[in-house]
């Protein structure tokens, strides 16, 4: 396993980092907060609506209506935190990557951190948690020299770090897995079923790894579904034709897909972001809103292509 560690990212000369909330009942978007110091990245929402955001290796909270500033969590012995946390149903606990490549466990009140993850040979990036809070979803990683994304499946894990199963074994990387609500059925994204690199679609599989299904076929380069907890549509985020990966700072959508037509996507939002904009959950827990960040650069800047 490569010990390199991955430069905390932080905002460009001119560059802003929002923190946003689109609402579904208006189609209306509203900036709760931003910021030119510090590099936000992947709301939550929690059951108190608060939203849960990384920034500078640390996680912080902040009120989803957005009327007090983010207030860091304290976590006792945690690693710096990339953009991979989850919620667990509890409420009361996020479960988060960290940049020594394992996950960990967190009280959201803050407290002492848990890592959850053994030493494997594999690197853990954690995107999902099941409905009955008893398994962690997450993308592992195996480099082989520079390459990282030599082998990138899909893996469901214990709470205390056993039992580790593998999803999907396909050698197309594959990553943004988590449960749809009622438990049936993991949505991720994946290049398995392209013969070009770096043209993910939007898939699904069953948690045991049976009836792996593509749900998305289109030109653009799609990545992380959240379905909504009410089940009946799903947001993802989509690159142009071309990306490779989940790069920052590139002009991208927001796009609301019914689970029933996953292709017919409405796009609701075009926006300066990518890596960070949505990485993780970040529905409202009733549906009718979702939060996500952007990044834009002031009027004379440009964003990076």
């Amino acid at each position: 396993m490569s010990e390199e560690q991955v430069p905390l990212r932080r905002l460009r000369s001119g560059q802003r980092a929002r923190i946003r909330v689109w609402d579904r009942r208006t189609g209306s978007v509203r900036t709760v907060f931003e910021s030119r110091e510090r590099l936000y990245e992947a709301p939550n929402w929690t059951a108190d609506d608060r939203l849960l955001v990384n920034g500078d290796g640390m996680l912080w909270l902040l009120p989803a209506d957005g009327s007090a500033p983010p207030r860091e969590v304290p976590a006792a012995g945690l690693p710096e935190v990339n953009n991979d946390h989850v919620l667990a149903p509890d409420g009361a606990t996020v479960f988060a990557s960290t940049n020594d490549w394992h996950i960990w466990e967190v009280p959201l009140a803050g407290g002492t951190a848990r890592r959850v993850t053994v030493d494997d040979g594999g690197m853990h990036f954690l995107h999902g948690i099941s409905p009955d809070g008893r398994r962690l979803g997450y993308v592992r990683l195996e480099p082989r020299g520079d390459d990282w994304w030599a082998s990138a499946t899909i893996h469901t894990v214990g709470l205390d770090g056993q039992d580790d199963v593998a999803v999907t074994t396909d050698p197309g990387p594959a990553d943004g897995c988590e449960w749809t609500p009622d438990g049936a059925w993991i949505v991720f994204n994946t290049e398995q079923f392209s013969d070009t690199p770096g043209h993910a679609q939007l898939a699904r599989v069953r948690p045991d790894g049976t009836e792996p299904e593509q749900l998305t076929f289109d030109e653009r380069v799609n990545w992380f579904p959240h379905v909504a907890p009410t089940g009946d549509v799903a947001v993802y985020l989509s690159y142009p034709p071309g990306t490779t990966g989940h790069p920052a700072d590139l002009r991208v959508e927001l796009r609301l897909v019914s689970v029933k037509a996953w292709q017919e996507p409405a796009t609701l939002v075009v926006l300066d972001g990518g890596q960070g904009t949505i990485n993780v959950p970040s529905w409202a827990p009733d549906g009718t809103a979702f939060a996500f960040v952007d990044y834009p650069f002031d009027q004379n800047d440009q964003v990076a292509r």
